[in-house]
This record gives structure tokens, sequence and C-alpha cells, in this order.
């Protein structure tokens, strides 16, 4: 079975965000602060503290648009913050019983027959038997409740 690896926004896109970027959908990110429950930043994978400030946008994890490419809310960090590098289960993925995985393929399309539920103890598992699969490229991660994307599992080299 395939070691596996979570994967953050890219730091630069990141930054981008947090300067003069656009979302998904054009749009520069609203600014707002966090309530402290339930603000999963993307790129540290840790939680938006109550009080500091976030970043509501739309993201697509997708390099072109496509009928597979889903696009949804999520919330970064206003200020910076160090992207995940850490190992194990990230702390954005603690905080609910389960979550939504998908397998895609080198195309960034769905692999039917993937898409599962899964119990937060279980996401290690599920993903790297998904990526056993050789047609399977990546894993995502999304709330099983609001579908919103979480993060992206890869193969670990």
């Amino acid at each position: 079975m395939h070691t596996i690896k979570f994967i953050p926004l890219p730091s630069d896109a990141v930054a981008d965000l947090r300067g003069q970027g656009h979302d998904a959908y054009g749009n520069r990110p609203e600014r707002t602060q966090s309530d402290g429950s339930g603000n999963p930043c993307r790129h540290c994978l840790g939680f938006v503290p109550k009080g500091a400030g976030m970043l509501i946008l739309a993201y697509r994890p997708f390099d072109t648009l496509q009928p597979y490419a889903e696009t949804g809310p999520v919330f970064l960090c206003a200020d910076d913050c160090a992207p995940w590098t850490g190992t194990g289960i990230p702390p954005i993925l603690t905080s609910s019983p389960d979550y939504l995985l998908k397998g895609y393929m080198a195309d960034q399309r769905i692999r039917y027959g993937t898409g599962k539920i899964v119990a937060k103890d279980d996401i290690a598992t599920y993903a790297a038997a998904l990526l056993d699969n050789p047609e399977i490229s990546f894993v995502d991660v999304r709330s099983a409740r609001n579908n919103c994307f979480q993060v992206r599992i890869v193969r670990s080299e």
C-alpha cells in the first residue's frame, strides 16, 4: 500500500489571493474574522483562530475548466501562515466525523466508483487504497456535509 501526502493550496496562489488576486469566479476574496468554529485554512491545514482575519473565496483545485472541475468555498488565514508539511492527518480533518473522498485520474476527471463517505479515522487507509490503483493520480477530500474542498492527497515519494 502506498504512503500518502496531504497537499495544501500552493503558497504562491495563497500569496496572490492575500494580495490583489482573484478567486475562481474572478472576485476578490471576502475578508472577515473567524468565529473560531470550523474555519479550516487550506494552506496551513489548521483552523483559523477565533478573532483572526480570514479570507472566504471560491476555489477550483483543477488546472482547466471541464465538467468535473468542481468549485466551492474555502477559507484561508488572512495573515501569513506556513504551508502544511506535517505527517499524519492534518488538523482540518479532525473536526467532522467523516469526509467525502474521490479518486481522480491524470486528466483530472473523477474515477467513477471511488467516491465514498469515509470516517475520519479511515481517511489515510482509504486514500492509500485508492492510490494503489495506477489509474488514480490523486484523491480529493471534501466535506461530507457541504462538499467544500478540504485537501488533496497524493502518493508520497
